[in-house]
């Protein structure tokens, strides 16, 4: 049975017919024909048809064994016809498909050796559906494979300018490229729609040589049919009408000429239109490539908030690497075209729009792939790199030596704006040049800049209350790049992501602000590096959320009891309880302003409390120990009905990256009431950890809401031996010790079982009770307190957190002075005093109307 491809012009697909040897179409498709009245045409040569022509060298490298030749030759047609380039090989959802099409290639293979009539052959295949059988476990790398190999193919093909055979009477148009602005994937795979129209203008290009051939070869064909014509003419002046049949003759001939060049006139036009659709094709992919680099750049940049990020940069090489290669053939075929009609306007024009079509993919092709610090101290040493994606076009011999500048705002915006290279500097760099290295192992050409180093630099005028670090500076690379086939040199530059120049460590963390201010919330396609003034805060929130969880490196984020109080601190709107996430958050409530009653900024405050966390308490954060943010009010709601001894752990309100233990404690006056133990700061917990504390303070007994403190701080707690002394001294060690934990006042807080439920009713008498597992209001769905970040173990979920309509109780009450245990004032305690401090409850405090509690 005969296999051929024809083309329906009016559907999306082509259909694959099968005919006996007269002919026949099947009744399928020729009553498909009939009722569309559609002309029937062969549809151009299968990529197989031109790869099986290159050179047996270069066919015996290009399978593996695991997929080896034969299943290319036998599936040639079927392979084709699948989207294999639809396929995300990262995305094991998509196995099951993956696995489809392993089994298609498995029974085709057994009917086919069934069928072959050479035993050796039979054999073979046999042997090979066996083979790809071991597919099955991992069927996502057959796609791989396939993926890989139909590349590479295309790649040759190009290389070696193989024609596609095709019909002058029977056009076989391609769809058209996928439009510039159709969306990308900001993350994942690259394989998109980019990607194929990059294959759809591989197949354009073939197609444009090969009429380029075809007119060639008709053009000869005509010039015999015209000597023969001549040779006719003469013929028949010498016979003088004696032979009848010689004017018959020279009239065939006649209309012959005419025919061929009419078909050289109509291949002529349709050659022209090849090469203004290629050039069209080439500039929306190379569209699709600039937006997929900034993609990158935009994912790179946002990397430094914690966003996720794949450096992998091959695949845009390997993109970039194929529009030029194809550009190169579209100037060629332009060149051509040019020589046979003279320079005409249009193809002069065409000349021009490829010219800056091949500009820009050069500029687009150099990369910051090492960003540098984005907080420079002068005088430090960094090191940056920049990689060329198009590094094996580099001429060899003539070494491209790239120059780093530092430049201001305005002198990036007149970089993007005007393209001005920058002529004043405005900081000394050192060790500012790098040549391009090629790097045969991974197939890289980058610039590396080592030991670098700002030893000045010169600010500029201020705008008000704008400080130093607040302003922002870049580094501008650039240099000129000598390509294989081009005769001038090409000048590239690129730009570094905005960068704050610090001349002291404490300007550390307000430059900090400055930069995820600027990462977070800048737009993509921004003139350098305007951001704005406010943003609504529920951005603010996604970004401290990620920017907490990438410096802790924890999978635990901030729930939506944190995200609120957070929001009623950089608001100061303790007693809100309704929604945030529309209110704008400006620069200054941000970083500027000091909150209400501190010597501090939110982002100072934020900032202390990433720090002590990230240094001393990721794993009691990841695993579920620490409350975090909770208000004053919020904390007095939940432990109220607490018996004495239960604690929980959340960040100081009053100091910068502290810690402190909140817990139930009998007071003087038979009642109870809340201490809170003085913040543990980065050195306290350098001298002893947090879980040796906590072991230490006999008056907490029970972590909230009812876990015993020792069975889940146990595997925090170290072995607590004395140090050997020397000399004859000796040894020490060191207890934390509470100063109330000796007070005789009402019940011991370290001899209360959670279990007694001891409560003074006369603290709150219309408040209900709390259920002991849960910190959420009654009305709560049982599986939010489940997952609450302070079940000890549990994993969280923050999708479907109540919604902020359920946190009407929330609050905030300022914290009072309190003393160290640390600190030097210790030692002018009177004796007796507390050192932690006390709140006890109070009828009038706890009002029901306060926390929207139900009765």
């Amino acid at each position: 049975m005969f296999v051929t491809y024809y083309r329906i012009p009016f559907l999306s697909s082509f259909f694959l017919c099968f005919r006996r040897p007269g002919g026949r179409l099947s009744s399928a498709v020729s009553r498909e024909l009939r009722e569309s009245g559609s002309c029937v045409s062969c549809f151009t040569m299968a990529q197989w048809d031109k790869v099986k022509c290159l050179p047996t060298q270069v066919l015996s490298e290009l399978y593996p064994s695991q997929f080896p030749m034969e299943v290319r030759y036998y599936l040639a047609s079927w392979i084709e016809e699948q989207h294999w380039e639809d396929f995300n090989v990262d995305d094991t959802a998509q196995e099951s498909q993956a696995l489809q099409l392993l089994e298609q290639i498995v029974s085709f293979l057994q009917d086919m050796s069934q069928q072959n009539s050479n035993v050796v052959e039979r054999l073979r295949l046999q042997h090979i559906a066996v083979n790809m059988g071991a597919f099955r476990t991992q069927p996502l790398l057959l796609v791989k494979i396939v993926q890989e190999i139909l590349r590479q193919e295309r790649e040759l093909l190009i290389q070696m300018g193989a024609p596609v055979t095709s019909f002058p009477d029977s056009p076989t148009p391609q769809p058209p490229c996928p439009p510039a602005h159709s969306p990308l994937p900001a993350t994942g795979t690259m394989r998109d729609e980019g990607l194929h129209s990059v294959d759809l203008l591989v197949f354009k290009v073939l197609e444009l040589q090969s009429c380029r051939e075809q007119i060639h070869r008709m053009q000869k064909e005509l010039q015999s049919e015209r000597q023969s014509f001549e040779s006719m003419l003469v013929q028949q002046r010498q016979c003088n009408g004696v032979d009848p049949e010689v004017p018959e003759q020279v009239q065939k001939l006649r209309t012959n000429v005419q025919q061929m060049e009419f078909n050289v006139q109509a291949l002529s036009m349709k050659r022209a239109q090849l090469l203004e659709e290629a050039a069209l094709c080439l500039d929306q992919c190379l569209s699709h490539l600039i937006h997929r680099i900034r993609t990158w750049r935009r994912e790179q940049h946002l990397a430094t908030i914690g966003a996720p990020f794949n450096e992998d940069l091959s695949p845009l090489q390997t993109w970039c690497e194929q529009l030029l290669g194809v550009n190169v053939k579209i100037r060629e075929e332009v060149v051509l075209a040019a020589q046979e009609c003279g320079g005409a306007e249009p193809v002069r024009k065409l000349q021009e729009r490829l010219e800056r079509l091949f500009q820009t993919l050069i500029q687009s092709s150099l990369i910051v792939d090492k960003q540098p610090p984005q907080i420079i101290k002068t005088q430090s040493k960094f090191s940056t790199s920049v990689r060329f994606l198009l590094g094996e076009k580099v001429a060899p011999g003539r070494p491209a030596l790239l120059k780093a500048q530092i430049v201001t705002e305005a002198q990036a915006r007149n970089l993007v704006q005007l393209v001005a290279i920058p002529t004043d500097n405005v900081g000394e760099l050192v060790s500012h040049t790098a040549l391009l290295d090629y790097n045969s192992s991974n197939k890289t050409t980058c610039a590396t800049f080592k030991n670098m180093c700002i030893k000045k630099i010169k600010r500029a005028d201020r705008r008000g209350s704008e400080s130093v670090t607040e302003e922002k500076f870049a580094i501008h690379f650039s240099g000129e790049i000598s390509l294989v086939g081009f005769d001038s040199p090409c000048r590239v530059q690129a730009l570094s992501v905005p960068i704050v120049v610090i001349v002291h460590g404490s300007q550390d963390i307000n430059a900090m602000a400055t930069i995820i201010w600027d990462c977070a919330f800048s737009d993509p396609d921004r003139v350098p590096f305007v951001v704005p003034d406010r943003v609504p805060w529920k951005q603010m929130c996604m970004t401290l959320e990620s920017k907490f969880m990438s410096e802790v490196k924890t999978q635990r984020g901030l729930d939506i009891y944190n995200q609120h109080f957070l929001a009623q601190k950089i608001f100061n709107k303790p007693d809100y309880s309704g929604d945030f996430s529309n209110m704008l958050v400006t620069w200054s409530q941000f970083n500027k302003e000091m909150l209400p009653g501190r010597a501090f900024t939110f982002w100072q405050w934020f900032e202390g409390v990433l720090e002590l966390t990230k240094k001393h308490l990721q794993n009691y954060w990841s695993d579920n120990l620490i409350f975090g943010f909770i208000g004053k009010q919020h904390l007095h709601l939940i432990l109220q009905d607490r018996p004495n001894g239960t604690f929980l752990l959340r960040f100081s309100d009053s100091e910068i990256g502290g810690i402190t233990i909140a817990y139930i404690a009998p007071s003087e006056n038979g009642g109870r009431k809340i201490q809170n133990i003085q913040p543990f700061t980065k050195k306290d917990l350098e001298i002893r950890s947090l879980g040796d504390r906590i072991r230490d303070i006999a008056s907490i007994t029970h972590m909230y809401p009812e876990f015993q403190k020792n069975d889940v701080f146990k595997k925090y707690y170290t072995a607590d031996e004395p140090r050997s002394g020397s000399s004859g001294y000796l040894g020490v060690s060191i207890h934390t010790k509470v100063a109330d934990e000796g007070c005789t006042a009402g019940t011991s807080a370290s001899a209360v079982s959670p279990n007694e439920a001891v409560r003074d009713v006369s603290l709150s008498p219309s408040l209900p009770s709390y259920p002991s597992n849960s910190v959420y209001r009654p009305e709560a769905s049982p599986h939010h307190h489940e997952q609450h970040a302070f079940y000890p173990g549990t994993p969280t979920t923050y999708q479907n957190e109540p919604s902020v309509d359920d946190m009407s109780f929330l609050g905030i009450i300022p914290e009072q002075p309190s003393i160290s245990l640390f600190s030097p004032a210790n030692t002018a305690q009177s004796p007796g005093s507390p050192l932690s401090r006390s709140m006890e409850f109070e009828p009038n405090f706890l009002e029901t109307d306060i926390y929207d509690v139900p009765h």
